[in-house]
């Protein structure tokens, strides 16, 4: 019991306004069945190795599936990001989740948008794009395949982008039409131009050392090896994991 995850008193009130409303008979134990699920994620477990002391696990797999399906995991991020962040400074990178076997060993079924998996050099993986405040916390994340763009990323994410000074990223977004819309929306871009272009780009050398905290928020994600190994087939399973190890990580 002394090993086992429990959510504090205070987290449960932080995160209970995003709950779902309890029609006809009441839920089980809110905070021994969130416990569960954070336990099971973090450490990477099946849901029927999951401790006894956390209740059956068909119960923890159950509200997992539902509260994932209805997006509650993602709302409980958002919200406490909307709620707590430094959106001053804003940063935006993309990391590569590797993708095991269990994930991507089936077909995909006519009409599905598929399992958001793709093959690179590292092998089959799903790329996570993010925005991150100023501290390096996540605000908002995008899945695509691995082999798909950053700039796919970017153009997903340019609308969940704060009133911002400063937008910090790498040479990965380094595209005349990103600089353009980034500066649309008042935000100055921070970053380096490719070494392809004619002209070298001018950006602030020291604001973009700052851009290490995003990297390290993409490492703290990756201590959860649920995040770090995809082995869920449905991506909205999959992005709840990773919503609700942010929120943990950094907003609880």
């Amino acid at each position: 019991m002394s090993d086992l995850l429990w959510l504090t008193d205070e987290q449960m009130e932080r995160l209970r306004p995003f709950f779902p409303k309890s029609h006809g008979k009441p839920r089980v134990d809110d905070r021994r069945v969130l416990s569960g699920i954070v336990f099971v994620n973090k450490n990477g477990l099946r849901w029927r190795d999951a401790p006894s002391a956390y209740g059956p696990p068909k119960t923890l797999y159950n509200r997992w599936k539902r509260w994932g399906a209805a997006g509650v995991f993602t709302r409980m991020m958002e919200g406490l990001a909307t709620a707590g962040a430094e959106p001053a400074t804003v940063m935006i990178d993309a990391t590569y989740l590797k993708a095991h076997r269990t994930a991507s060993s089936l077909r995909v079924k006519k009409g599905n948008l598929g399992r958001l998996i793709g093959r690179t050099k590292g092998g089959m993986n799903t790329k996570l794009h993010a925005l991150a405040d100023a501290n390096g916390r996540p605000l908002s994340f995008f899945m695509t395949a691995g082999q798909v763009s950053d700039y796919t990323g970017a153009a997903a994410l340019l609308d969940d982008l704060p009133k911002a000074q400063w937008l910090l990223g790498d040479r990965g977004y380094d595209a005349d039409w990103f600089r353009d819309a980034l500066q649309a929306k008042g935000i100055q871009p921070c970053i380096p131009g490719r070494k392809s272009r004619n002209e070298p780009a001018r950006y602030d050398k020291r604001r973009y050392r700052r851009r290490s905290r995003i990297e390290i928020m993409f490492g703290r994600l990756k201590d959860w090896r649920r995040v770090a190994t995809r082995y869920d087939r449905c991506p909205t399973a999959f992005f709840s994991a990773i919503a609700l190890a942010a929120t943990v990580i950094f907003w609880l």
